[in-house]
């Protein structure tokens, strides 16, 4: 037997990225990347006239079948490789992302009637105008008892599905009428390529009140919550749920057309970005913590036990690896805000400098920030510039950053948006250790975990832990690549099982970073006095974030 090849398809943020793996070893032959042409839709719908309210990201589902139809045909035409070595296809997606659409999976968006309603398209993980209701399904589940809050940190994030569900029926009940589900954009690309609807357990754990026990919430709390959702997941959803690492089915004949693929290509459920990528970087065991650091984090944790844990996104039995309960937690903004910085903030002398440099200016304000000492801006910084995930869970609260003076430089702000995403990262690990979940080791992946030593030098000083970094610049492809073969088998040149795909294919560099004593000193001052402004920003002693949001919302009105 020849060599056999797997594709993996990470479908992130801003594009899709497509790895062609010899299943053998893990080795990256080829990567295609195909940026969505309608982006991240924020303000305006593709009509360039329907303006968006605030809290609202969407996108474009067409964008996920051009990543499909240039990107696989691609990564086989660079590496030389036929169809006939390609024994398995397996995908990842960032979520909650969800879409309504007709009986058959075609898009409510795609059809003309619709296109000037935003709730037919495509809402974003990061869509965060359903925090209403999402205020309100906390409440009426606290009020009766429900068990599954205990799962999901005492909160469901309006980043989920119900909430955004329930949004569409408040605000557009006739999209939520017409549409005849509402699926994970996940599963949907998915159905596009076998013609079978096959949800995963990943996102229906994690992102819909999924419970492998006792499968979704009942009828009475969807009817407590608006007697029009009583039949929501008879009519709307589906209880028929895929584990993670089985076959969702194989390539038909139109999707063969599409990707170049040959039909009968076995192709794996469908799996969420962060949770894939935990065996790509050969994590099997309990008690190493995975972040994935690009536009947001997110922080995947194996435990043996079922824990409770304030602000968790979730612990779901097999949602990561079989046999383990998967933990999740995460920061909403982490890549993006040092986008809006380097946008909206960035002195005019500092961009000539990159530029007759040759350099990103993300590169030009590292160089410079690295110069500076632990403390030595004297600012510190609330990473919530899109709210906060763990552990607070909410989205009303917004960034900050205080110690400013007239004196204050560029690269010490940048500098200080760096260390607050760490100061989170380290708020998450503590309130994973104080409810009994252990963490010994971090390991890192995704965009910034590549490319930037500072900031992860700053996370090993501000936590105090040793962290390995992915061998592979697209781990979470690297993932789907890996569940591909499972999905595959050993029969015909995969594997059986995760951790024996894991012991093969997975990429970790000998390269770690381990904390300074010294800069562990002082970033502990410094993380008390961010522990301060935490609670009292975000746990009720101060509600003026949300009380400006309310003013900027009547203000739009």
């Amino acid at each position: 037997m020849g060599k056999k090849y797997a594709i993996g398809i990470d479908f992130g943020t801003q594009s899709g990225r497509a790895v062609l793996v010899d299943v053998s070893n893990g080795d990256e032959v080829a990567t295609a990347v195909k940026a969505y042409p309608h982006g991240v839709m924020d303000e305006y719908l593709p009509d360039r006239k329907t303006k968006l309210p605030p809290d609202w990201a969407l996108q474009h589902p067409q964008d996920y079948l051009d990543v499909l139809s240039e990107t696989i045909p691609a990564v086989m035409k660079k590496a030389g490789v036929s169809a006939d070595d390609v024994i398995g296809v397996g995908i990842d997606f960032t979520a909650c992302t969800m879409l309504p659409t007709d009986k058959d999976g075609v898009p409510l968006c795609f059809k003309e009637e619709y296109q000037s309603n935003p709730h037919s398209y495509v809402k974003l993980w990061k869509h965060h105008a359903a925090q209403d209701e999402a205020n309100k399904l906390n409440k009426i589940a606290r009020e009766r008892g429900e068990d599954f809050l205990k799962l999901y940190g005492g909160k469901i994030s309006s980043e989920w599905l119900i909430p955004k569900i329930w949004q569409i029926l408040d605000e557009a009940p006739d999209i939520y009428e017409k549409a005849d589900k509402f699926m994970e954009a996940a599963d949907w690309v998915i159905m596009q390529l076998t013609g079978v609807e096959a949800r995963n357990s990943c996102t229906a754990g994690y992102k819909a009140i999924w419970n492998k026990h006792k499968g979704y919430p009942s009828k009475e709390f969807f009817k407590a919550l608006d007697p029009r959702l009583e039949k929501l997941v008879e009519e709307k959803l589906s209880t028929d749920i895929y584990p993670i690492g089985s076959k969702a089915g194989e390539i038909t004949e139109k999707s063969a057309k599409l990707t170049g693929l040959k039909p009968g290509t076995a192709v794996a459920v469908a799996n969420v970005d962060a949770h894939v990528t935990v065996p790509a970087v050969g994590i099997t065991e309990e008690g190493k913590m995975l972040m994935i650091m690009g536009t947001s984090t997110c922080h995947i944790l194996l435990g043996t036990e079922e824990k409770s844990v304030p602000g968790m996104c979730g612990v779901v039995e097999d949602g990561v690896i079989p046999g383990y309960h998967g933990y999740e937690a995460g920061q909403s903004c982490v890549g993006d805000h040092f986008e809006w910085f380097v946008k909206n903030c960035v002195p005019a002398e500092y961009t000539k400098e990159a530029e007759e440099r040759g350099i990103n200016i993300h590169t030009l304000l590292t160089e410079k920030a690295e110069k500076l000492k632990p403390g030595e801006s004297g600012l510190i910084a609330l990473d919530w510039w899109n709210g906060n995930r763990s552990v607070l869970v909410d989205v009303d609260l917004t960034g900050m950053i205080l110690g400013c003076t007239l004196l204050t430089r560029p690269e010490e702000i940048y500098r200080a948006l760096i260390e607050a995403t760490a100061y989170g990262t380290r708020m998450i690990v503590e309130t994973f250790r104080e409810s009994g979940v252990p963490i010994h080791e971090l390991y890192a992946a995704g965009g910034i975990a590549e490319k930037n030593k500072l900031m992860l030098q700053i996370y090993s000083d501000v936590t105090n832990m040793n962290i390995k970094v992915s061998g592979s610049s697209q781990a979470p492809a690297l993932g789907s690549a890996m569940f591909a073969a499972l999905a595959a088998g050993k029969e015909n040149g995969g594997y059986d099982s995760i951790v024996e795909a894991a012991k093969h294919m997975s990429k970790v560099k000998e390269e770690y970073f381990s904390p300074i004593p010294e800069n562990v000193e002082v970033y502990n001052k410094l993380y008390a006095e961010y522990k301060i402004l935490h609670d009292y920003f975000g746990r009720g002693a101060n509600d003026v974030m949300k009380r400006l949001k309310k003013i900027k919302a009547d203000a739009y009105k």
